[in-house]
Protein backbone atom coordinates (compact mmCIF):
# COMPACT_ATOMS: atom_id res chain seq x y z
CA UNK A 1 0.00 0.00 0.00
CA UNK A 2 1.37 3.54 -0.90
CA UNK A 3 0.45 6.69 0.84
CA UNK A 4 0.50 9.80 0.08
CA UNK A 5 -1.20 13.40 0.98
CA UNK A 6 -1.20 17.49 -0.26
CA UNK A 7 1.03 20.24 1.49
CA UNK A 8 -1.80 21.29 3.95
CA UNK A 9 -2.84 17.36 4.58
CA UNK A 10 -6.83 18.35 4.33
CA UNK A 11 -6.79 15.50 1.46
CA UNK A 12 -5.00 12.44 1.62
CA UNK A 13 -4.95 9.35 -0.54
CA UNK A 14 -3.46 5.17 -0.38
CA UNK A 15 -2.96 3.32 -3.37
CA UNK A 16 -3.84 -0.50 -3.05
CA UNK A 17 -1.78 -2.05 -5.80
CA UNK A 18 1.92 -2.21 -7.35
CA UNK A 19 2.79 0.77 -9.23
CA UNK A 20 4.03 1.03 -12.94
CA UNK A 21 7.16 2.39 -14.35
CA UNK A 22 6.51 6.09 -15.09
CA UNK A 23 6.41 8.40 -17.90
CA UNK A 24 7.20 12.36 -17.43
CA UNK A 25 5.17 14.44 -19.15
CA UNK A 26 6.70 17.64 -20.50
CA UNK A 27 3.94 19.21 -22.47
CA UNK A 28 2.86 22.76 -22.33
CA UNK A 29 -0.33 21.89 -19.88
CA UNK A 30 1.81 19.46 -17.23
CA UNK A 31 4.02 22.23 -17.41
CA UNK A 32 2.09 25.13 -16.41
CA UNK A 33 0.02 23.07 -13.40
CA UNK A 34 2.55 21.82 -11.90
CA UNK A 35 5.33 24.72 -12.55
CA UNK A 36 7.95 21.97 -14.34
CA UNK A 37 7.43 18.78 -15.89
CA UNK A 38 4.98 16.59 -14.25
CA UNK A 39 5.44 12.93 -13.01
CA UNK A 40 2.30 10.77 -12.44
CA UNK A 41 1.46 7.06 -11.89
CA UNK A 42 -1.42 5.49 -13.23
CA UNK A 43 -3.49 3.77 -10.93
CA UNK A 44 -6.97 1.40 -11.41
CA UNK A 45 -9.67 4.07 -9.73
CA UNK A 46 -10.55 0.38 -7.48
CA UNK A 47 -7.18 0.85 -6.18
CA UNK A 48 -7.09 4.26 -5.30
CA UNK A 49 -9.18 5.81 -1.82
CA UNK A 50 -9.17 9.37 -1.36
CA UNK A 51 -9.91 10.82 1.99
CA UNK A 52 -10.90 14.72 2.47
CA UNK A 53 -12.25 14.72 -1.12
CA UNK A 54 -14.51 18.09 -0.56
CA UNK A 55 -11.04 19.74 -0.42
CA UNK A 56 -10.22 18.47 -4.15
CA UNK A 57 -10.96 21.05 -7.11
CA UNK A 58 -11.15 20.00 -9.86
CA UNK A 59 -10.02 21.96 -13.47
CA UNK A 60 -11.45 20.62 -16.93
CA UNK A 61 -8.52 21.19 -19.00
CA UNK A 62 -10.04 19.51 -21.73
CA UNK A 63 -13.20 17.67 -23.14
CA UNK A 64 -11.49 14.51 -22.04
CA UNK A 65 -9.27 15.08 -19.23
CA UNK A 66 -9.66 16.98 -15.61
CA UNK A 67 -6.94 17.54 -13.14
CA UNK A 68 -7.26 17.55 -9.34
CA UNK A 69 -5.74 19.76 -7.10
CA UNK A 70 -5.87 20.88 -3.14
CA UNK A 71 -8.50 23.73 -2.87
CA UNK A 72 -6.77 24.83 0.08
CA UNK A 73 -2.52 24.38 -0.48
CA UNK A 74 -3.14 23.67 -4.33
CA UNK A 75 -0.79 21.06 -4.46
CA UNK A 76 -1.10 18.93 -7.67
CA UNK A 77 -2.57 15.56 -7.03
CA UNK A 78 -4.80 13.90 -9.82
CA UNK A 79 -4.73 13.52 -13.39
CA UNK A 80 -8.03 11.94 -14.68
CA UNK A 81 -9.25 10.66 -18.15
CA UNK A 82 -12.82 11.41 -17.62
CA UNK A 83 -13.83 8.37 -20.00
CA UNK A 84 -11.21 5.70 -18.53
CA UNK A 85 -11.25 4.05 -15.21
CA UNK A 86 -8.02 5.05 -14.23
CA UNK A 87 -6.68 7.82 -12.63
CA UNK A 88 -2.80 9.83 -12.57
CA UNK A 89 -1.10 10.28 -9.27
CA UNK A 90 1.11 12.94 -8.92
CA UNK A 91 4.24 11.07 -7.73
CA UNK A 92 5.31 14.47 -5.78
CA UNK A 93 2.60 13.88 -3.38
CA UNK A 94 3.14 10.51 -1.99
CA UNK A 95 4.98 9.83 1.45
CA UNK A 96 6.14 6.69 1.63
CA UNK A 97 8.35 4.92 -0.95
CA UNK A 98 6.93 4.09 -4.22
CA UNK A 99 9.48 1.22 -5.58
CA UNK A 100 8.73 2.38 -9.42
CA UNK A 101 11.26 5.01 -11.65
CA UNK A 102 10.59 7.17 -14.60
CA UNK A 103 10.57 4.65 -17.74
CA UNK A 104 10.38 7.24 -20.94
CA UNK A 105 9.65 10.85 -21.69
CA UNK A 106 6.65 11.99 -23.26
CA UNK A 107 5.64 15.04 -25.40
CA UNK A 108 9.71 16.34 -25.32
CA UNK A 109 8.50 17.99 -28.67
CA UNK A 110 6.56 21.06 -25.77
CA UNK A 111 9.42 20.13 -22.93
CA UNK A 112 10.73 24.05 -21.41
CA UNK A 113 14.27 25.36 -22.99
CA UNK A 114 15.77 25.86 -19.29
CA UNK A 115 16.75 22.23 -19.29
CA UNK A 116 18.29 18.83 -20.62
CA UNK A 117 17.26 15.48 -20.81
CA UNK A 118 20.30 13.84 -20.28
CA UNK A 119 19.30 10.52 -18.09
CA UNK A 120 19.52 8.48 -21.49
CA UNK A 121 15.86 7.09 -21.35
CA UNK A 122 13.38 7.31 -24.44
CA UNK A 123 12.18 10.55 -25.42
CA UNK A 124 8.67 10.61 -26.95
CA UNK A 125 7.58 13.72 -29.47
CA UNK A 126 4.34 13.37 -28.11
Amino acid sequence: MHQGSCLCGKVTFTVECTLPPLSACHCTTCRKQSGHYEVSVDVPQSALTVTGEAHVTWYQSSQKVRRGFCGTCGATLFWDPIFQDWTAVAMGAFDTPTQTQIAQHIFVSEKGDYYDLTDGLPQNAT
